[in-house]
Formats: C-alpha cells, structure tokens, sequence
C-alpha cells in the first residue's frame, strides 16, 4: 500500500511530500509529477516517482493499487477543464480499487466562479463510490506574502474586497491536515472545512506589513472592475484576473471566513499567525 501525491513538485503537493517523509517509511510513498527533473530532490530521498500527466488519461493507467490512499491536489491550469482533469485520476483510483482518495477542494461558502471546478470535481468523486475526503482547504497565507514586491514598492495594499475578512492559514498548515487524513484513519466519507484560527482583514495586513517594515503601507479598497483592470495591466489574463477579483468579491461577502476549527484539530495545533507569514517572506 501507497501513499500517492498527485502534483508532487508543486506547491501543495511539495510540502505534504515533505512532511509524509517525516511519519512513513520512505518506500510508501509514491510522488506523482509531470517532470521527473523537478523531483529530483524526492527521488534522492527515496521517494519512488511516478510520471503522469492530468491531460493525458493514459499516463494514470496501472499507477495506483488496491488499498493505496491517494491525495489529488486539484489543478491549476484553469483553462483546460480541471473537472476532466480530476475525473480522470478519480476514474483510474476507482478502476484500482484505492482505499481513500483526498481531494483538496474550496470552502463549501465560496461561491465565487473559482469554487466551480470544486463543486462538480466533488460531485465527480462522492458520485464514484470511492473512499473520500474533501480538504475544502481556505485560502493560503502566500497567496499575499508571495507578492509583497509591488506592495513594498508602491507602499499599499490594493484588494477589491472592502472591510472583508480571510481565515488564511500557510501550505504548512494544509499539507499537515492533508497528512493526518493520509496517515490516519476514521476519515473516510468525510469533508473539512479548513481556514485559519484568526480571520483578519486587509486593512489589519497592511498594519502589520507596515509594523513589520517600519513603513507606512495603507490599505487602499478598489471596486472589482478596477482591480480586474490592475492585473490585466500588469500581464494577468483576463478570464484569470475576473477570477481573482471574484475572490475578492467573495471575500468581502465573508465567503472566506472558515471558524469550524478543522484545520488545527486535524493537525493537532494552531495554525499558522499571518504575521509569522509576513515575517518569513520579509526574511525572503
């Protein structure tokens, strides 16, 4: 029996790698990855690497077993029908009969156009009869952490999400609860919904940059269609940028607020503070 990340050299996929390394022998876990090269490091470790590709169905075919417990990290090309993409790995477990298969999906409160794929991937899985788990994971610390570069430059943080509030929480967080759910058991045929301790607003992040900095960094509230024309200005397509300012929207509806405390229960701890964010992307 396997443990087998899908997406293992991304972002998510990565750091629950990582942290599987620390609890199971290194024989049980199988990383899956478009790129052999870009594993390099895990294959070092032991770690056995399996290439495959969510666009090519046939790359799936043989890679799981039966009583293989199996983490989909969802897709990120938004333009190539992540549904299909999730389906075809969640056909391949069912056709080997897996023991449990995650899925990190959206917090069943957003309803933004970015929750869509979420939704019907989550109809696709619950719908196969395969052993589930729905990581409805919140949004992530380093969604803002990863892009202080123009916030430090212009001194301001600019967001069309008004006075709303986000439950982030660090990739740490959510691979560690990605973790519990692979290496644990009585999860199956479950859904966590998973965010941050402490919700906290723009106007609250752009304090602590500022208190971080020792500068004055403001937060400075855009409408939507204003913020949509910020990304598309700086090189962000614009079907992705109507994305992320859907989010914001969502945001300041407080579509991502997560108080459940799912997260810190599954991990065991509290989840990472933004300001211990803010503080390490600082250090860069």
């Amino acid at each position: 029996m396997s443990i087998v990340v899908t997406g293992a050299t991304g972002h998510l996929g990565r750091h629950v790698v990582q942290q599987l390394l620390e609890k199971v022998p290194t024989d049980r876990i199988t990383a899956v990855v478009r790129d052999r090269d870009k594993a390099a490091d895990l294959a070092a470790r032991g770690v056995r690497l399996a290439v495959a590709d969510y666009n090519a169905p046939e790359t799936f075919d043989g890679l799981f077993a039966a009583g293989d417990r199996v983490l989909l990290v969802s897709g990120n090309e938004f333009d190539k029908g992540r549904v299909g993409q999730h389906t075809v790995v969640i056909d391949a477990a069912k056709k080997a009969g897996v023991a449990l298969l995650a899925y990190t999906s959206a917090p069943s409160s957003l309803t933004a156009t970015l929750a869509d794929d979420h939704r019907a991937t989550e109809e696709v899985l619950v719908g196969s009869g395969v052993p589930y788990v729905l990581l409805r994971n919140g949004w992530y610390h380093e969604n803002y952490t990863e892009q202080l570069a123009p916030v430090l430059e212009h001194g301001a943080v600019v967001q069309a999400a008004g006075e709303g509030r986000v439950s982030s929480a660090s990739r740490a967080d959510y691979a560690a609860a990605a973790v519990a759910v692979l290496t644990g058991e009585g999860h199956e045929n479950k859904a966590y919904e998973l965010g941050g301790d402490e919700a906290w607003s723009f106007a609250e992040y752009a304090a602590e940059l500022s208190r971080q900095t020792g500068r004055d960094i403001a937060y400075t509230p855009v409408s939507t269609e204003a913020y949509t024309g910020i990304l598309t200005g700086v090189g962000v397509p614009a079907p992705l940028a109507e994305v992320f300012a859907g989010v914001d929207a969502a945001i300041e509806k407080g579509e991502l607020v997560v108080s459940t405390g799912d997260l810190s229960r599954l991990t065991g701890r509290p989840t990472t503070p933004l300001a211990e964010a803010v503080a390490a992307a600082l250090k860069g």
